[in-house]
């Protein structure tokens, strides 16, 4: 199996927007397959730039990404059954390259491993940048927010985590296969990190305040990109409980 990681800069993470960067990286070789950006068919947001710094000058002469020479190349990569591919938070890019015809056939998302090796939900968060620095990757020259930058923690921080599979399933070849097996699968998260319910559990919420969780689940479909795993938890709290059988 060849195993390539990437990440992807984007226009926003509503439902109608692209890609603008692309990067993507072959384990244990050095330099980029792809680093590029791209002229998206939507203008990017002003907070998307304020996160990854593109702005609309810096596409102005570029190609659509399906317009790019490197499109039928990557889609070809991406698409081979021999071929792993690695994100974080892989529903998300995942998505955005679904909007352009790319459908990767083996995925695994490292947020979704991360949080499966923490049972007891001990960390207060899964950002790629967060378990940079909490599991002090040395990576120079990574620039948060750059598609090649997160490319180069992702690498490092995956693995890390297929090492720690492999202490669990022996073998790399069946740790990749139980990442695999948990990328596949949403997540049910059990604590809120955000808003004002920060680090209550989702089942206290749900008996006290349902209607925050009502509306919480709204406001992710309202942009469902990469937030699956948010809307698979909230309507399985919200879902009724069947009522206890009462007694003769």
């Amino acid at each position: 199996m060849k195993i390539i990681f990437f990440d992807t800069e984007t226009t926003g993470n509503g439902e109608t927007d692209r890609l603008c960067q692309l990067a993507v990286k072959e384990r244990g070789v050095e330099g980029a397959l792809v680093n590029a950006t791209y002229k998206p068919p939507v203008p990017i947001s002003i907070e998307s730039m304020a996160i990854h710094h593109i702005t609309e000058k810096m596409v102005a002469g570029r190609p659509a990404f399906k317009e790019s020479a490197e499109y039928e190349s990557v889609k070809d990569l991406f698409e081979n059954k021999n071929t792993i591919s690695v994100a974080h938070n892989a529903a998300f890019d995942n998505a955005m390259f679904a909007r352009e015809e790319i459908y990767p056939k083996n995925s695994i998302c490292t947020y979704k491993v991360a949080y499966a090796l923490d049972p007891n939900d001990s960390l207060p968060n899964y950002r790629l940048q967060y378990l940079r620095y909490l599991l002090d990757l040395d990576i120079e020259n990574a620039e948060a927010h750059d598609a090649l930058g997160d490319v180069l923690v992702l690498e490092a921080l995956f693995e890390r985590l297929l090492k720690k599979m492999m202490e669990r399933h022996g073998t790399e070849e069946k740790a990749l296969d139980a990442m695999l097996t948990i990328s596949a699968k949403p997540l049910l998260f059990t604590t809120i990190r955000f808003g004002k319910y920060n680090g209550k559990k989702i089942e206290e919420v749900a008996a006290s305040d349902p209607s925050y969780l009502r509306w919480l689940l709204e406001q992710k479909k309202q942009a469902p990109a990469g937030e699956e795993d948010w809307i698979y938890t909230l309507e399985y709290y919200l879902k009724p409980k069947a009522a206890e059988a009462e007694p003769f």
